[in-house]
């Protein structure tokens, strides 16, 4: 319940998932400024008990410590956060590393969009500075192309980039429609985030921020996640597509894809097929034959992008936060 501040005021609090942090923690929540109401410290089985460490080290006031008694990956720290948040009353819950990558004085850029209307979560973007960009290694700056590509369509959010990044903030009124429990626990937790958003129709905005990499020791082996990213980007993305343009909704976009994937494959096999016969018996591919192939590749082709590009039109604008907040009001 709100009971130590004003309710006119947005309840403003940061989730700090700890594991392997006690060298930075303290600094990260000596760096959160006034505006924030509470701190979640979510100790997730820390080998080094960074829960222990808080409380011995740390007097501010805002602190709670949350305790896991598994280990259960960054996801699984947040939504514990993210539910202790929404039960205390708070209204946008910011997720913050512990190993002092993110600067707190970024937090009132990441929480204006919310409370403005323009958006139910926002997420920090490392790539809107050209010159900041060189800071970061070429393996990751490659990578993160990579996985925007790949999050990009099992999301649905074209307009976003940098999807790995953590520094991220979401309403509780948004979060509160949010399936905690079906969330990735892992690695994957930002991207399935974003499936998960997209899935309810919420606004996400992407906040600059400079790269910072100091001695901070990454847990993430991208050689071993690769496989497991590609398969779970499939899977949603299998799913985006059913939810938004089957299930919940159906469109001339509903007809495009499966049509023009048809078309293409049966013009591309059919054309194969013909291509190895004619070449076995050394002879050349009739005209029409040739067209017969080309003409269902090139229709089917049409019709992929005319999806892809109703899909890019389709990203979620209008923040769900603020229908739920009225619909509160006059319950």
């Amino acid at each position: 319940m709100k009971n130590d501040f004003q309710p006119d005021t947005p309840a403003i609090a940061v989730v700090i998932p700890s594991y392997r942090v006690t060298r930075h923690i303290v600094g990260v929540i000596a760096g959160i400024g006034p505006e924030v109401t509470r701190i979640y410290v979510v100790d997730d089985k820390c080998p080094d008990g960074s829960g222990a460490f808080v409380r011995a080290n740390c007097a501010d006031p805002r602190v709670v410590v949350l305790e896991h008694e598994l280990n259960q990956g960054v996801g699984g720290a947040v939504m514990t956060g993210y539910r202790a948040a929404i039960a205390d009353g708070m209204d946008v819950i910011v997720k913050v590393d512990g190993d002092g990558q993110m600067d707190a004085r970024l937090i009132p850029d990441f929480v204006a969009p919310i409370l403005n209307g323009e958006a139910d979560y926002t997420k920090g973007n490392r790539f809107f500075d050209l010159e900041q960009i060189r800071q970061m290694p070429r393996v990751r700056l490659f990578g993160n192309a990579i996985l925007s590509l790949m999050t990009k369509l099992s999301s649905g959010y074209w307009d976003l980039f940098d999807p790995t990044n953590g520094y991220t903030a979401i309403h509780a009124d948004a979060a509160r429609h949010l399936p905690f429990d079906k969330i990735s626990k892992r690695y994957f937790f930002e991207t399935d985030m974003l499936f998960r958003l997209n899935t309810i129709n919420a606004a996400v905005v992407d906040v600059p921020m400079d790269a910072s990499y100091g001695d901070e020791v990454s847990n993430l082996k991208i050689s071993k996640i690769v496989t497991e990213f590609m398969v779970k980007h499939a899977r949603n993305f299998g799913k985006r597509i059913f939810y938004n343009y089957y299930l919940r909704n159906m469109s001339l976009a509903s007809l495009e894809l499966p049509l023009g994937l048809a078309l293409f494959l049966w013009g591309a096999v059919y054309g194969g097929l013909h291509w190895l016969v004619s070449a076995r018996a050394g002879v050349a591919t009739p005209a029409g034959t040739v067209m017969l192939s080309a003409l269902p590749v090139l229709m089917g082709t049409q019709l992929v992008l005319a999806f892809v590009a109703h899909d890019i039109a389709s990203v979620p604008r209008r923040a769900i936060h603020r229908v739920a907040s009225r619909r509160r009001r006059h319950v």
